[in-house]
């Protein structure tokens, strides 16, 4: 196999893997939701079996993103040789490499710590979680995780966004290309390029600025959050004309 054609299948690889993470990802939002109804009828056990099947998905993410990360390096590294290469035994050796290096139990996954935030919030909302220090409070007590809903620098819905980017320092979400030409002119200054959101201290470094795994998935709980308070409006408008 000539390396274009490797590389092309891996890149079609790639990006279905991606699509299943997204669905992935939007079942644990929706779990999410669910279990947050459930905790307000008293429903416990209901709440705690939704706990396990996050927890399975989280397992099923993980393995999808060593899967992809072993697709990657073997679409960058992966030369031709004389010999014939089992490209099975290749990538499983390189997932497992991965899996063993970088495995988070998931019940340290930030998934499963926003879904039990989320469950605690319903009878606790801004009191710290057993354990959670007050600083975690503040740094978690934002939407949905998301604590922007508009790119501080086109003022674009996040939601609109076709490319977002967060910086990892300050976590603010950009649109990718808006922000990559900030930061240029401040190329050459002698100073750094200060983040672009109002009373941010924190400045914005290129290298700093990426769509993280978790950046997408967020967003898309504020897609389906805003739905979900769309309709509700809808039936309250619709029963106040009834009356």
């Amino acid at each position: 196999m000539s390396l274009d054609r490797l590389r092309s299948a891996i890149s079609t690889l790639e990006e279905s893997n991606h699509s299943l993470h997204m669905e992935l990802g939007s079942s644990a939002i929706m779990i999410k939701m669910l279990a947050e109804d459930l905790e307000k009828e008293g429903q416990k056990e209901l709440v705690e079996s939704l706990g396990v099947a996050t927890k399975e998905i989280i397992e099923l993410i993980e393995e999808f993103d060593f899967h992809n990360k072993a697709l990657s390096s073997l679409k960058d590294e992966y030369t031709v040789r004389d010999e014939v290469t089992d490209f099975e035994v290749l990538l499983s050796e390189k997932t497992e490499r991965l899996r063993a290096e970088s495995h988070v139990p998931p019940e340290h996954h930030a998934l499963y710590k926003q879904f039990q935030e989320a469950v605690w919030n319903v009878h606790h909302a801004g009191e710290p979680m057993p354990g959670q220090e007050k600083e975690d409070l503040i740094m978690y007590s934002s939407q949905f995780n998301v604590v922007n809903t508009k790119c501080p620098i086109t003022g674009k819905e996040v939601i609109d966004l076709e490319n977002p980017v967060r910086s990892s320092d300050c976590m603010h979400i950009y649109d990718r290309d808006a922000v990559m030409n900030y930061v240029k002119q401040y190329k050459g200054k002698g100073r750094p390029c200060p983040c672009a959101a109002a009373g941010c201290p924190k400045p914005l470094v290129l290298e700093r600025l990426v769509c993280d795994p978790m950046l997408k998935v967020e967003i898309q709980e504020l897609r389906m959050r805003g739905r979900v308070n769309s309709q509700v409006h809808d039936v309250a408008e619709c029963t106040e004309l009834d009356d």
